[in-house]
C-alpha cells in the first residue's frame, strides 16, 4: 500500500461531470489499497472571475481582502469533491488550508509555507478517509489566524509540500496535458511526451515557461526527495516522472524559506577564450562553435552580449588540457569574422586567459529570490575577489575568478551561505549529483525499462520566455564590489534578475577600467529598473542605462549535454539557418539560452525543436 498525494487543477474540476470523474479516479486508487490525500484548485476560471469582481469594486483591492475572497474558490471545490466521493461510498472529509495546518508567512497574496501540522491529517487518513485539501492557501503564523494565499502555482506548491510533510511515496499532478512535453504544444503541436526528467531539468523548464509544474513545487520536491508524476486527467496514461535526489535530512520547519543554497562548487582546471569585436549578425556563433564541435572541443560556459556599435564579444571556458585546440580554432576563425558590410571594421581579437577558476553556488531555493545572486557578489567583493565572468541558471550562479583567489572565494561563500565543509562541492563538480529517487524506489507502478542505467539525451526540451526585458549598463567600473552594488540595489527593490552577461571587452576611461554589463528582468519590472538605475548612475560611476523590451529568450535544457561537444553549435546553426540573430548567450551545465528579437521568438523555438528531432508523431491539443 502506498501513501499518495494527488493534485487536480482547475480544468480537471471545472464542472460537476469532471468532479465526478475525479471522484471515480480517486475511488479506484483507494480500492487498489492506497491511502490518499487530494489537493484541488478552484473550479475552472473561478479565480479569474473573483479577481474580476474585486477589480469592479476597487482599482487597487486590499491584499488581505483579496486573500479572503480568492480562498473561497477552493473551498467550493473541496466540498463538492468530498460529496462526490461520499456518494460512491468512500469516506472523505474536506479541509481548508487552515484546517489542515498549512502555516505560512504573514504575507498576503504571496505567502511561503513555513510548516505543516500533520496530526489532524494523519488521524483522518488512519480512519480510512480520503482527505480533500484546498490548495493555494494557508494560515498565518503570527497568531492572528489570517487566511493567506500562496500566489501563482499555489495548488502545485500545496500538494508537494503536503507530500513532503507526510512523507508520501509520491505525488501525482493531474493536468490537461499527458505529462511534460518537449515544448509548448500550442506552439509545436507535435511536441513529444517525456517519460522521465530530473528535478534540475524540470526546474529550468518550469521557470522558462513550461507552465505544467510551478517552480516552487519542483523546488520542494527536489529539496525533500518527493518523486512527482505529471499525468492527464482524461486518460490512464503513465505520464512523466520527475525524479528527485535522495533527501539529506532537511528540516520540515521553514519549509519554503530554508537556505536557498545547498552547495558551493569550484573548478580550477579552466581557461577562458574570448573573441572581441565579432560582427553582430546571424551565423557568427554557429560558425565559431560549429568548428569547435568539429575539433571535438568540449566547452563549459559560453557568454555573448551586444555592445555599442553593434559588435559582440563571445567568451567561453574550456578545461586546460584542450586549451591549445580551442585557442587554435578561435585564432583561425577570427579573421573570417570581419563584418562583410564594413570591411574596414576592426578584426575580431582573440584573448586567452590562463589561471582562472569557476566558482558556483547551487541550490533550488534561489528561484525567485532576488537577493541570492546579490549576496554571492557581495561576498566575493568583501573577500576582495574580482569577477571576470558571470553565468546564471535557475539552480546555479557561476563566476569566473582568478585561480589564485579560488580558495578565498570558496571559503567566503561557504561561510556566507552556511555550507558545512563536508557539503562543499569539489573540484570539477558539474551539477547537483547525488543518488536519485526513481519511481521504482517510490514503489510506484510504471513500465520497466530495458536498462538500469539512466542515460538522458542531450536535450530534453525547448522553452520560450516572451516576458523578459534586457537592461544594459555601459561603462561599469571594473572593480570588486560593483556587481554587488548593482544587483543588491535590484534585490532591495524586489526585482529578480535572470540572465547576467558581463562584457569581456575592457576600456580605460578617466583612468578607470570599465566594462559593459547586461541582464534580463521580467518585462513588467523593466521600466522601473531602468529609472532606478539611471538615478544612481552618477553616484555609482556608470554610464548610460539602456532598456530593450522587445526581446525573447529561447532555451534548451538537458542533463545529457554535459560532455557532449556540438549541442550549442546545433542550436546556433538552427537559428542561423533561419536568419535569426543571437543578441545574448548564457549557459550552465544543463541549459543554453539565447536572447533574440521578440518577433522571432516563436520561429526560434520551432527551429530549435526541429533541429534536435524532438517532435513526435502525435499532435497534442490542450482541452478547452
Amino acid at each position: 500500500m502506498a501513501l499518495i498525494v494527488q493534485k487536480y487543477g482547475g480544468t480537471s474540476v471545472g464542472s460537476v461531470e469532471r468532479i465526478q470523474a475525479v471522484a471515480q479516479r480517486v475511488y479506484k486508487t483507494v480500492k487498489a489499497g492506497n491511502s490518499l490525500v487530494v489537493v484541488v484548485s478552484a473550479m475552472g476560471k473561478t479565480t479569474d472571475g473573483l479577481v474580476k469582481l474585486a477589480n469592479e469594486i476597487s482599482i487597487s483591492p486590499n491584499r488581505r481582502e483579496m486573500d479572503m475572497l480568492l480562498s473561497t474558490g477552493e473551498q467550493v471545490t473541496i466540498a463538492l469533491v468530498s460529496m462526490a466521493l461520499q456518494e460512491l461510498g468512500q469516506p472523505a472529509i474536506s479541509m481548508t488550508g487552515a484546517q489542515v495546518g498549512i502555516v505560512t508567512e504573514a504575507e498576503h497574496t504571496r505567502a511561503r509555507i513555513l510548516y505543516i501540522e500533520t496530526d489532524r491529517l494523519s488521524r483522518h487518513l488512519n480512519e480510512g478517509k480520503v482527505v480533500v485539501i484546498a490548495g493555494f492557501q494557508g494560515i498565518s503564523s503570527n497568531g492572528e489566524l489570517e487566511i493567506t494565499t500562496l500566489g501563482r502555482g499555489g495548488s502545485d506548491t500545496s500538494a508537494v509540500a503536503v507530500a513532503a510533510a507526510i512523507q508520501a511515496n509520491f505525488c501525482e499532478i493531474y493536468t490537461d496535458v499527458p505529462g511534460i512535453l518537449t515544448t509548448d504544444p500550442r506552439l509545436v503541436p507535435q511536441a513529444k511526451l517525456i517519460d522521465e526528467i530530473t528535478c534540475n531539468e524540470m526546474l529550468e523548464l518550469a521557470s522558462l515557461g513550461a507552465k505544467v509544474l510551478h517552480p516552487r513545487a519542483v523546488e520542494i520536491a527536489r529539496n525533500y526527495g518527493v518523486p512527482l508524476v505529471v499525468r492527464s486527467s482524461w486518460t490512464d496514461d503513465p505520464g512523466t516522472w520527475v525524479t528527485s535526489p535522495k533527501p539529506q535530512g532537511r528540516s520540515l520547519v521553514n519549509l519554503e524559506i530554508a537556505r536557498p543554497v545547498d552547495n558551493v562548487e569550484f573548478d580550477t582546471d579552466q581557461a577562458k577564450v574570448s573573441l572581441l569585436r565579432v560582427p553582430d549578425k546571424p551565423g557568427v556563433a554557429a560558425r565559431l562553435f560549429g568548428e569547435i564541435s568539429r575539433q571535438k572541443v568540449d566547452v563549459d560556459l559560453i557568454i555573448q552580449s551586444i555592445h555599442e556599435g553593434n559588435s559582440n564579444d563571445i567568451a567561453f571556458t574550456v578545461t586546460t588540457p584542450i586549451l591549445k585546440r580551442a585557442e587554435a580554432v578561435a585564432a583561425a576563425i577570427a579573421p573570417a569574422l570581419r563584418s562583410q558590410s564594413n570591411p574596414k571594421s576592426e578584426e575580431a581579437e582573440v584573448m586567452v586567459e590562463h589561471n582562472i577558476a569557476k566558482v558556483s553556488i547551487a541550490g533550488a531555493g534561489m528561484i525567485g529570490r532576488p537577493g541570492v545572486a546579490a549576496k554571492m557578489f557581495a561576498t566575493l567583493a568583501e573577500a576582495g575577489v574580482n569577477i571576470q565572468m558571470i553565468s546564471t541558471s535557475e539552480v546555479k550562479v557561476s563566476c569566473v575568478v582568478d585561480a589564485a583567489e579560488c580558495d578565498r572565494a570558496v571559503t567566503a561563500l561557504r561561510t556566507a551561505f552556511e555550507i558545512e565543509a563536508g557539503e562543499q562541492g569539489s573540484k570539477g563538480a558539474g551539477g547537483a549529483g547525488g543518488e536519485f529517487l526513481t519511481p521504482h524506489s517510490a514503489r510506484a507502478k510504471r513500465p520497466a525499462t530495458n536498462s538500469t542505467h539512466y542515460s538522458p539525451p542531450p536535450v530534453r526540451g525547448v522553452a520560450l520566455d516572451m516576458n523578459q526585458a534586457r537592461i544594459a549598463i555601459r561603462q561599469l567600473p571594473d572593480r570588486p564590489g560593483m556587481a554587488a552594488k548593482l544587483f543588491g540595489l535590484l534585490a532591495r527593490h524586489n526585482i529578480s534578475v535572470d540572465m547576467i552577461i558581463q562584457s569581456q571587452r575592457c576600456r580605460v576611461i578617466d583612468g578607470i577600467p570599465r566594462r559593459d554589463i547586461a541582464f534580463t528582468v521580467a518585462r513588467m519590472d523593466g521600466e522601473n529598473a531602468k529609472i532606478m538605475l539611471t538615478q544612481v548612475s552618477t553616484e555609482l560611476g556608470w554610464g548610460e542605462v539602456v532598456l530593450d523590451s522587445a526581446i525573447a529568450k529561447v532555451s534548451i535544457v538537458g542533463a545529457g549535454m554535459v560532455g557532449q561537444p556540438g549541442v550549442a553549435a546545433k542550436m546556433f546553426e538552427a537559428l542561423a539557418q533561419n536568419r535569426i540573430n543571437i543578441q545574448m548567450i548564457a549557459t550552465s551545465e544543463i541549459k543554453i539560452s539565447c536572447v533574440v528579437a521578440q518577433d522571432e521568438g516563436v520561429k526560434a523555438l520551432q527551429a530549435i525543436h526541429a533541429a534536435f528531432g524532438l517532435a513526435g508523431s502525435e499532435k497534442f491539443v490542450i482541452p478547452a
